[in-house]
């Protein structure tokens, strides 16, 4: 093979053996013992025949047959004719010879194939047993059903591999299959001998920039009634028949309408589609054709479906070619032979059986188009999409409009088809009065150049006489059963997260509370310990005024004495403000009791029911006074409070919940919360001011970012949004001193002069920002070198830890051996003495580039690596030590000379570009922070930046921008246009989703949150998808989804409401125990929640706990449940078990 351009070498034809070994259980036209051969074909290429052996029904025949095909890799053609041709293997009962006859006659027994698809996932030797399938009129078509099947052994071998493990990662194949169209145009009406030959043909990828035709022909037109085999059959298999023509072990799919993916799968389209199937012509192919396609072509694949979703297959009809005679007949000629599989034509790659000249194109008619949405093929994880798809008429402007496509393939599929004909004749050239020469659209010849824009299109379409057969297809409402099946997802999707089977064990260890019975007889308990707790108050306090007073041994005063004293300390009580501590000592505790002893949490209906009520309870009050004074008590310690359960982050974390959920009402609770705890964290200032701006009140945002630098004054992030607000302000000779100072406390901080520049900017001053900005780029490039040598000195350390030898014996350093593979060519810059001699700048970089871009199934030529090195490029030989032949003797002949000419020599790395722009880093600082004026013109910048524009990381920074200003409309096109650039971005995804949530399109919202998780990488927010994704199960009812969904949420980052969300799924499924673990723990978290403590209340109402169901349910009216149907529920559940309102 000759050397390539790019100074690659194609690999050699690799040689696939194919042996026969032997034959069991044949028989032939006159018993038993029978003389037979094996001949072998690949496509329309013979291949050769056995010997011929004799046999009987006990023994088998052992050819032993050799043959082979050999496979180049001069393209993806060869590995292609591989994965869709089988070897055809014919036995042939030789007859023996009669008196007078001349030459033997032979009889057909039977046929098989032999597929080559396991060669393509990497096997090198492949051994079988297969059927032999009889044909027509042989003696193995009527064998009894008790005698054992004849069969054949064959054996495939391949010295090595045709594809190797980093090759198979890259490629993938495409399983095509055309089944049957339905629901016909009037004039196609089945007839004794076929007229017409109908092909389906639609345009797939080979390599990056290449597309061929694959064509279904030979369709035949079969009335409704008639049942096929639900088998697929072989596409380019000439001479196969019967059995053998249908691929083993390769059957149709049997799907319900739900299921499809194609236009007819409604309920209202079910009768139709039952109808037209069973009692309407059809046309049937059931053909599948399988694709390989190399790397370039997956990528290829993937982004023509992403650009378009649609993707187009034509169908039409062509009359079936018959014999002329004449001056102007067509000549058929074998096509070249197939056996060498190298770079083939389109008529080879889609097995062109003769190969026609095409002065005239073949006539074509009723030319439709069915529009295959591939986009369910994006989904992480799919492979396989099936359906019922509608056939349109063809219509370049549409094709056009919807595939961004000109033309079709229509006239080359005719060609082919009219080659794949099994006639022998010529297809004789259509008259201008015939009834198929009529309509032009399918015999135009597809237009080789694109359309600049729209107008051109639209001229094409006005040139273009209607399309009135294919008209015919739309009102018919045909439609063909197309199926696309893929060996691998084009996107992967990551593997279920296993969760546990229990609720409870994902609730967190947590220390015992004390028990605290909240029941009647702890109320009259605690009413006990306060009355005794406020008479020793006040005996003390009486002590202390008259103490004094009394004598040991003296007589008890007057009357009026005492009189006085008890004056003087209601005195001294009321003056002090003692009298109503003691009175709210006790109020707490008489609380209580008409709560738990009374059942008392509405208002009186009358005064009269009051005074009564009042009357009723200062009896009871002061008889279990008596009995509490009665007591000897002392004072015992109150149990300690117990600290609080969610620290400083939990609580940020609930707070971002919130906004999530647009509660922003909760979020603000939980920011003071925060600062209640600790009003000395900036942090907390500032988060709080984050979520002020949020909600527009700049104010008290800039209050929040005033008391974030007072308590740090090196507080980066509070410095730069108290200049922003400043900024907003107008404030700029304040905000300039602030943005300043926060270059000056981190100097090297890109968002911090990335900040600076956009403020200069804004102002116009273009030299500041001009310095800014260039500050930034080029702090940006540093970390990219800085984490470009964090990488390479984790690679060292990983090789160093793996034991390999630092450095290679003299004798390979004397060879030039070159280092294994693996090893980083350009990992540590090296200073090296060599020959003076020039050299061009950056040679190293150049020969490691080229060493890197070698692709699968091709080997790097040695005359390149020759050339890197005679050019003088220094490679880093640090691992082995080895130096290039030349370098060493150039260094040699240079110390023999005193080194005169020698000079240092340093390979320089060429400088890494940073993966994110200054603008984009600062864009989603500023996006977290709400300073979406700031967003705005970070945003302007990226576009207007050198290697910038809109990539899909812009649009969705735009998207979260617009979503912040409520913006709506503007999102979902900046997403649009997202998902078009990048449909494997699960942020793009999920912002969308998050648009439709917001607009109450639940439906697509889920559809765009389960592919958001299915992707392999993350989203930035997953809590805020999982909490919708669950909420959105709730709706739907699917209560087992939203469990998990939920459990998802509370193994990574669990809040209150996820635990909610756990409670109420599990107590609509039934199981009581895990929703109240779930609830319980959702209380611990937030006490304060009622939709919590309404559930919990059900939970105790289904399990017969009257006391703990009451107190859930007086707590859920105290915090406020508003929810009406929940209210509703419960008073449904309270009526039905008797129980749980205190009202009642």
């Amino acid at each position: 093979m000759a050397d390539m351009d790019d100074g690659r070498q194609v690999r050699p034809t690799e040689t696939i053996n194919i042996t026969v070994l032997r034959s069991r259980h044949l028989k032939g036209s006159k018993g038993d013992v029978l003389t037979s051969h094996v001949k072998a074909e690949f496509g329309t290429t013979s291949l050769g025949e056995s010997a011929k052996i004799e046999s009987s029904g006990d023994t088998a025949a052992e050819y032993n047959f050799n043959c082979n095909v050999q496979c180049d890799f001069d393209g993806p053609e060869g590995l292609d004719s591989i994965a869709h041709k089988p070897v055809l293997l014919t036995v042939i009962e030789v007859l023996p010879k009669e008196k007078k006859q001349k030459e033997e006659k032979t009889v057909v027994l039977g046929q098989c194939t032999v597929d080559l698809l396991p060669l393509l996932r990497g096997e090198i030797r492949h051994k079988a047993t297969l059927a032999l399938h009889p044909v027509v009129g042989s003696p193995l078509e009527n064998l009894p059903s008790d005698l054992p099947k004849p069969e054949l052994d064959i054996l495939v071998t391949v010295q090595s591999p045709l594809l190797y493990e980093e090759n198979l990662a890259d490629t993938n194949l495409l399983r095509v299959t055309v089944e049957s169209a339905f629901s016909l145009p009037d004039p196609w009406t089945p007839t004794p001998a076929p007229q017409f030959n109908y092909t389906v043909t639609l345009p797939l990828p080979v390599t990056a920039e290449k597309e061929v035709p694959v064509v279904f022909a030979n369709g035949l037109l079969k009335p409704g009634q008639e049942k096929e085999p639900p088998q697929k059959k072989w596409m380019t298999v000439p001479n196969a028949q019967s059995g053998a023509s249908f691929i083993p072990d390769s059957f149709l799919t049997a799907s319900s309408y739900d299921e499809e993916d194609g236009d007819f799968r409604t309920k209202e389209d079910r009768s139709f589609r039952v109808e037209a199937e069973s009692e309407k012509p059809k046309v049937v192919w059931n053909v599948e054709r399988r694709c390989y396609l190399e790397q370039g072509a997956v990528t290829s694949f993937q982004n023509k479906i992403a650009m378009s979703r649609v993707w187009p297959v034509e169908i039409m009809r062509t009359p079936i070619p018959q014999a002329s005679k004449g001056k102007g007949k067509k000549h058929l000629t074998p096509a070249p032979s197939a056996m060498h599989l190298g770079r083939a034509s389109i008529s080879s790659v889609t097995s062109m059986v003769y190969s026609m000249e095409r002065d005239d194109d073949v006539p074509a008619s009723f030319h439709g188009v069915a529009y295959v949405d591939m986009a369910p093929l994006l989904y992480p994880g799919v492979k396989k999409i099936r359906g019922a798809y509608k056939v349109m008429a063809f219509n370049e402007h549409e094709v056009f409009e919807k595939t961004k496509r000109t033309g079709g393939v229509a006239q080359e599929a005719a060609r082919i088809a009219s080659g794949l004909s099994r006639s022998t004749a010529t297809p004789a050239k259509a008259s201008k009065d015939g009834k198929e020469g009529k309509p032009k659209e399918g015999g135009k010849k597809p237009s080789t150049t694109k359309a600049a824009d729209g107008s051109s299109s639209d001229m094409a379409d006005q040139q273009a006489p209607p399309n009135l057969e294919g008209q015919q297809y739309v009102e018919a409402r045909s439609y063909l059963i197309l199926e696309f099946v893929l060996d691998k997802p084009l996107v992967p999707k990551r593997p279920p997260e296993e969760l546990a089977k229990k609720v409870a064990e994902y609730i967190p260890p947590r220390p015992l509370f004390p028990r605290r019975t909240n029941g009647a007889q702890r109320a009259v308990e605690d009413f006990h310990t306060q009355v005794a707790g406020v008479a020793n108050l006040l005996l003390d306090e009486f002590r202390e005024l008259f103490g004094e007073e009394f004598i040991p041994g003296q007589e008890t005063p007057d009357p009026r004495k005492l009189e006085e004293r008890r004056k003087k300390l209601i005195y001294e009580l009321n003056t002090s403000g003692k009298y109503f501590a003691f009175k709210e000592q006790l109020k707490h505790a008489v609380v209580k009791i008409v709560r738990e002893k009374y059942l008392k949490t509405t208002a009186f209906a009358s005064k009269e029911e009051l005074q009564a009520f009042l009357s009723e309870l200062y009896v009871y009050l002061v008889d279990q006074m008596h009995v509490g004074l009665s007591k000897v008590v002392s004072l015992e310690d109150q149990a300690p409070v117990p600290e609080p359960l969610t620290d400083s982050a939990q609580l940020k974390h609930f707070a971002r919940e919130a906004e999530v959920n647009e509660n922003f009402q909760l979020a603000e609770r939980y920011y003071q919360e925060r600062l209640a705890r600790n009003r000395s964290d900036p942090d907390h200032w500032f988060d709080y001011g984050c979520f002020c701006l949020l909600t527009g009140n700049h104010a008290k945002a800039e209050e929040c970012f005033k008391e974030t630098v007072s308590i740090d004054q090196q507080h980066l992030p509070g410095l730069l949004l108290y200049g922003i607000v400043s900024a907003m302000e107008e404030r700029h000779e304040m905000a300039e001193t602030f943005f300043e100072n926060a270059t000056c406390v981190e100097s090297d901080n890109v968002v911090a002069w990335t900040l600076l520049g956009l403020f200069y900017d804004g102002l116009g001053n273009d030299i500041r920002a001009e310095m800014a900005f260039s500050e930034a780029n080029k702090l940006n490039v540093q970390a990219a070198i800085h984490k470009r040598d964090e990488e390479k000195a984790a690679m060292r350390r990983a090789h160093e830890e793996e034991g390999r030898t630092s450095v290679s014996d003299a004798g390979e350093r004397e060879e030039g051996t070159p280092r294994e593979s693996g090893e980083d060519v350009l990992s540590v810059p090296k200073v090296m003495e060599t020959a003076a001699t020039p050299t061009g700048d950056g040679a190293g970089a150049a020969a490691a580039a080229a060493a890197a871009s070698v692709p699968p199934g091709s080997v790097k030529s040695s005359s390149s690596v020759a050339g890197s090195a005679k050019k003088g490029s220094v490679i880093n030989q640090e691992k082995h030590g080895s130096q290039p032949a030349e370098s060493v003797a150039s260094r040699r002949e240079g110390e023999g000379e005193g080194s005169r000419h020698s000079t240092p020599e340093v390979v320089r790395e060429p400088t890494p570009v940073p993966s994110t722009s200054v603008y984009m880093q600062a864009v989603e600082f500023l996006l977290e922070v709400k300073a979406t004026k700031f967003a705005e013109r970070a945003l302007a910048h990226e576009l207007l930046a050198k290697g910038g524009g809109p990539s899909a990381e812009y649009n969705v920074a735009l998207a979260r921008l617009h979503m912040q200003k409520k913006e709506y409309a503007d999102a979902e096109a900046c997403l649009k246009e997202a998902t078009s650039m990048d449909f494997q971005n699960p942020d793009a995804w999920a912002m969308t989703g998050h648009l439709n949530y917001m607009r109450g399109d639940m439906a697509v919202a889920k559809d765009c949150y389960d592919r958001t998780l299915s992707f392999v990488r993350d989203a930035q927010d997953t809590h805020a998808i999982y909490l919708r994704l669950a909420s959105i199960c709730l709706q739907d009812a699917e209560f087992e989804k939203a469990k998990n969904t939920f459990l998802l949420a509370c193994k990574h980052s669990p809040s209150c409401v996820s635990w909610l969300g756990v409670g109420i799924a599990c107590y609509r499924l039934g199981e009581l125990s895990e929703a109240e673990d779930a609830l319980s723990e959702a209380n611990i978290l937030n006490n304060a929640d009622p939709e919590v403590w309404g559930y919990l209340s059900l939970v105790c109402l289904q399990t017969g706990r009257q006391l703990e169901a009451e107190q859930a349910y007086k707590y859920a009216i105290k915090v406020g449940l508003h929810d009406e149907g929940l209210m509703s529920e419960i008073h449904d559940m309270q009526q039905t078990v008797g129980f749980g309102d205190p009202s009642f």
